[in-house]
């Protein structure tokens, strides 16, 4: 049969309910109000009571009187059968997306800035809507350094020697070691860097380079090395770049040497403020 009348607005809604403290007595106080019995029912050990004068109870404003006293032990509540409170939660996954209103979203205010880091987001888990912090989301090449040399280094000749630097142009994350020249990857940031670099190589005076090479040491010993080697056109200096990709883990440490073999005996790695000797890297997102 067909719904006559009004649809309701609440499809979910529930009733108060009052339970007793029983004693022997035929008299109760109601904590709500009402007309009169028919907007309560009235249970006693398990089953509903008939309201109504000489049937089981007749109620009116906050007074109860029933037909029969109570006894001890008795259990009763009232349900408030006029008095719907609340709407309650739905059945669990009844809710689609057909019944949340693009409003829900859309009229909301628009942030207008980049979120604060304790901002809060939601995302499905395997399903499970959680809630996370930016901060836990938020795109960040970090950590991320670069460094340089802004003045000269004399070093032996035809040996390799570790290239000191003294200006931090950023250091994001901490991870650059200034005062042992190295990079430090840094706690709970495992993953794969691009690292990069590069050295200005001069032999002394008037003498010429015969070799040239840049060495990257990891964790104390040579993985990578580049040359740039002149014998076939010798000259007074020489620039040589590099980079590459690194997996790192925590506590691991990469450091850049130089190899310059002078027909004097007397090289130098220069530093200069326009990045004629540096070394930088970042933490690649999401591999």
């Amino acid at each position: 049969m067909a719904y006559i009348g009004n649809i309701p607005a609440e499809s979910y809604t529930s009733f108060e309910t009052e339970t007793f403290s029983v004693s022997a007595t035929a008299n109760y106080t109601l904590s709500h109000a009402v007309t009169n019995e028919n907007e309560i029912r009235l249970v006693i050990n398990g089953v509903v009571q008939q309201p109504g004068s000489g049937k089981a109870y007749t109620a009116s404003g906050t007074t109860l009187t029933l037909t029969s006293a109570t006894v001890s032990g008795d259990v009763m509540y009232a349900v408030y059968l006029g008095r719907a409170l609340q709407t309650v939660n739905p059945p669990n996954a009844s809710v689609g997306s057909a019944q949340v209103a693009d409003s829900l979203i859309s009229g909301k205010t628009a942030l207008g800035a980049t979120p604060a880091d304790t901002d809060e987001l939601l995302i499905s888990d395997a399903g499970t809507l959680k809630r996370v912090d930016y901060s836990y989301l938020k795109s960040s090449n970090t950590p991320a350094f670069f460094a340089l040399k802004t003045s000269d280094q004399n070093i032996s000749d035809a040996s390799g020697v570790k290239v000191t630097f003294d200006s931090e142009v950023y250091d994001v994350g901490s991870g650059f070691d200034l005062s042992n020249n190295k990079f430090v990857v840094p706690s709970n940031e495992d993953g794969k860097y691009i690292l990069y670099g590069g050295c200005q190589m001069e032999a002394n005076g008037a003498s010429e380079l015969d070799n040239s090479i840049v060495y990257i040491y990891k964790n104390g010993s040579i993985v990578s090395q580049y040359e740039n080697n002149p014998t076939s056109n010798p000259g007074r200096a020489v620039n040589c770049t590099w980079s590459d990709s690194f997996d790192l883990s925590a506590a691991d440490y990469i450091e850049m040497y130089a190899y310059i073999d002078d027909t004097s005996g007397s090289p130098t790695v220069i530093g200069n403020a326009r990045h004629r000797t540096f070394i930088g890297g970042y933490k690649l997102i999401g591999v």
